[in-house]
């Protein structure tokens, strides 16, 4: 029995390095944009002026070497389930929490998805890698015809290719997401059909809805050879109902990128700000807010209202699964901010303004 499960385990091993191996070669080949260079793009891959590089190879050997943080509950359901109404008109406005950081946004009798996860993991396998402990929010056949999606940048927590595909396949939405992602979802399913803008790009959808994609202090890989060879970006969302601003995965910095928006295109309305996977901090300060910086955000682009995202769904680094809940509660609490003014959802709430 022994030696069985011996073999067993260097099965999966030999498999699991092959599988990496590919997607490494893959990855060394891939070159997903060719255009002009800029103050954030040097020919081969993108920056941010304003950010850090991300950590080495070796930061993360030893950041793997050391971990494994606080547990995870193999699953933590939400009460709730969203099944949406077909449109929301006017200047209504209605947010539904899909969970980690997927969102329906309906306004304007247009809705709109927001990097859509509605697989079960993270991860380019389907074997291994990060796997939600709650199920979508909305039930993926429960969705109301989808006009456009939103894809903020390459992670697989938020470039999921084979929700695109069913989405594609069901709703033929109309997909905005920064330079050379449409490569990669072209590579899986040319039926996606993205369109790929840069940083301050600006993008009709419908009649008196538009997005920008804007700047943000992170960036983006699928693999271990493509780091940066795709563009990551938030996005501005001017509404009849306000300007909303998403952050999507965010370093704070010194503020700067905040501050940027809010200077370039506010006053906002809401500001969907990210609140998890942020410990150690000596790894992740660079890529990702923690709630303290979050709050700080969320003061420095001046928007009215917050609404939490990047939690409670998929494990990705070592903080408990209610931590980001609860050090943003205290965040709040020291900055004198309500919790009906910065808000979190669990998966399947709704909040309509």
């Amino acid at each position: 029995m022994r030696s069985t499960r011996r073999g067993l385990l260097i099965g999966l091993s030999s498999l699991a390095a092959a599988a990496a191996t590919l997607v490494t070669a893959r990855a060394r080949a891939a070159r997903f944009y060719d255009g002009p260079l800029s103050d954030h793009f040097d020919g081969t891959v993108f920056r941010d002026p304003h950010g850090a590089a991300p950590k080495s190879i070796g930061d993360l050997v030893r950041w793997w070497g050391t971990r494994g943080g606080e547990p995870w509950p193999d699953r933590a359901p939400s009460p709730f389930v969203d099944r949406p109404p077909p449109r929301v008109e006017g200047t209504g406005l209605r947010i539904a929490y899909v969970g980690h950081a997927s969102f329906l946004v309906q306004t304007a009798g247009h809705n709109l998805l927001i990097d859509p996860v509605w697989s079960e993991r993270a991860s380019p396998f389907g074997f291994v890698g990060p796997k939600r402990v709650n199920d979508p929010g909305i039930p993926f056949d429960d969705l109301p015809p989808i006009d456009t999606v939103l894809v903020s940048h390459g992670h697989y927590d938020h470039l999921d290719v084979d929700t695109l595909s069913r989405l594609a396949a069901a709703h033929r939405p109309r997909v905005i997401t920064p330079l050379g992602n449409d490569a990669v979802m072209a590579a899986h399913d040319p039926e996606i059909g993205a369109e790929a803008y840069d940083w301050h790009d600006r993008v009709e959808l419908a009649p008196g809805l538009a997005v920008t994609l804007v700047p943000l202090r992170h960036w983006s890989a699928r693999g271990v050879l493509d780091r940066n060879k795709t563009l990551w970006a938030g996005f501005v969302l001017e509404t009849p109902a306000g300007r909303i601003y998403h952050v999507s995965d965010s370093g704070y910095g010194d503020g700067f990128r905040f501050r940027e928006a809010r200077d370039r295109y506010g006053p906002f309305r809401l500001a969907i700000l990210p609140i998890g996977a942020y410990e150690p901090r000596w790894f992740m300060r660079d890529q990702h807010m923690d709630p303290a910086e979050a709050v700080q955000a969320f003061q420095d682009c001046g928007a009215e209202l917050a609404l939490a995202h990047h939690h409670g769904t998929f494990k990705l680094t070592d903080e408990a699964i209610d931590a980001p809940v609860r050090d943003l509660a205290a965040a709040c609490r020291a900055a004198e901010i309500g919790a009906d003014v910065f808000r979190v959802l669990r998966p399947g709430e709704v909040w309509a303004l």
